[in-house]
Formats: C-alpha cells, structure tokens, sequence
C-alpha cells in the first residue's frame, strides 16, 4: 500500500511512519506534505499514485479540508480515502463529509491507528469500490461512535506541580489557562500563579473537561471561567481577556472563531 501524509509537524510525521511500518512492513510513505498550498499541488497532479492518505485537520497555512476544494476545483476530485489524525474533535463531522474512513484523535497510539488501518483492509479484501467505501465509512466510523467514544475519556481533576522542592496538587478548575512557549507548556492558576507542567498541549486537549476549556489557537488553551472579555479583533478575529493575564496577547485563530463562538455560547 502506497500512502501520502498530510502533516505539519515533523515528529508526528515520523510517529505515524513508525507506526505504519509498524502495522505493515510492506508500506510505502512516497511523500510527507506539510501545508495545503504543497498537498493540493501535489495531489492535483499525483493523486493516482497513492492508495490512502493520512491527513491532520490543521496545518501551517489553514485547514486541510480546503485541499479537497482546492483539488476538485481543477475537475479531478480527491477520490482516495483518507484517514485524518488532529488534536481537534470538532471537525469529525466535516471529515466524514470528504473520504474520511476514520478520524483519529492525538496523541495517536498503535492500537488506534491499526483499528483505523484493518477498516481499510476489510473494504479492501471484500473488493468494494470506492463509492462503497465511502458509503459505509459513516457506518464504520460515524461521528456519533467518535462523540460516544469521547465521552467516556477520563477528565482530568488536578495537576501536580511542583514549586521548589514541594509538590501541589492544584483543581483543574482553578486553571485560567494553559500555554505552551517553545517545548515547555505553563499552568496559570486564576490568581495569576504560573507552573511548568509535563504534557504537551494536544495531551492536554484530551484529558481537559471540553465545556470548561477550549484551544484556540496553537499555544493557549482557555478555561472559560476565566475569561473576561471577547474583543472583535482585525478581519473579525477575536482577542481574549483573561483574568490576571494582561499581558498575554490571547488570539482566537482565524479558522477557529465559529467553533469558539459556539463553545462560548454553549453549544454541544
């Protein structure tokens, strides 16, 4: 099987190739491609030579859904499968409307990836077409099995931290935000107090509450208590303000600022 990986962060790249070769020593990764200007190039012109594609939802220049407009916009549309892999449970339902056959949520493990690789293997060894693929990945792998999945991950209560040679215990819900600078990830408590903690923000993502708290942009995560003010900011983005935060510059992204208006509305 000849697959292409959507994906702009190198060390997922090499976590999901290891994978892979892992499942199958017979995989070929013929090509990792890191934002959507450079997959839509490619894939207008290499499509056929690929069998599946590993895709993650946000990549440097925007979301990868607009790869598939971008691509059928020339008059061949994407007709490969695809498995997406993201840190974001938001986007299942956009994903099974393209050639998602399985939506994967970060961290990836190995028994989640091969879960999603056998799905491939039994559409492919009944010898469906690929209309029928696409018509029971829905069935396979619907977003109302994702939201049932989720909804039985484990939240996390507190987090331990340590301040010079002590260790706390501190309330998730006493949380304002957390942010990552560089390879280090903080915890700031609503009084303003700040803690390096060992998880990484996509780890985060899915042990925090998801009505509680919400990624909006690549290096903050916000605990919606916390939250002081929402400012229409340039182009329609929006700014946030949090409580003994004021220094920090807090930027919904862009492609992030429906699904923050429905979060903060509190729409499921």
């Amino acid at each position: 099987m000849k697959i292409a990986i959507v994906e702009d962060e190198l060390p997922a790249v090499e976590k999901l190739t290891r994978y892979l070769q892992k499942y199958d020593a017979n995989i070929e990764i013929i090509i990792s491609l890191r934002s959507v200007a450079d997959a839509s190039a490619w894939l207008i012109e290499n499509q056929s030579s690929v069998d599946l594609i590993f895709m993650d939802v946000q990549l440097t220049d925007g979301l990868s859904f607009e790869i598939f407009n971008l691509v059928a916009a020339t008059g061949t549309p994407i007709k490969c499968p695809v498995i997406f892999a993201t840190a974001y449970d938001e986007f299942a339902i956009d994903a099974f409307q393209v050639n998602g056959i399985a939506y994967l949520l970060k961290p990836i493990t190995f028994v989640s990836l091969s879960t999603a690789m056998k799905k491939i293997d039994v559409l492919k060894n009944q010898l469906m077409g690929l209309d029928q693929v696409n018509a029971v990945a829905e069935q396979l792998n619907s977003p109302q099995e994702l939201a049932k999945n989720s909804s039985h991950k484990k939240e996390k209560d507190r987090f331990m931290v340590k301040v010079g040679d002590h260790i706390q215990s501190l309330k998730t819900e006493e949380t304002a935000v957390f942010y990552a600078e560089g390879r280090t990830v903080y915890l700031v408590t609503k009084e303003g107090k700040r803690y390096i903690i060992e998880y990484k923000l996509e780890a985060l993502v899915e042990l925090l509450p998801p009505t509680s708290f919400y990624r909006v942009n690549r290096t903050y995560i916000v605990n919606i208590e916390a939250i002081t003010d929402v400012v229409v900011y340039s182009n329609s983005r929006l700014k946030i303000a949090i409580h003994n935060l004021a220094t920090h510059e807090i930027v919904v992204s862009r492609e992030k600022v429906s699904a923050f208006k429905a979060w903060f509305e509190g729409e499921k």
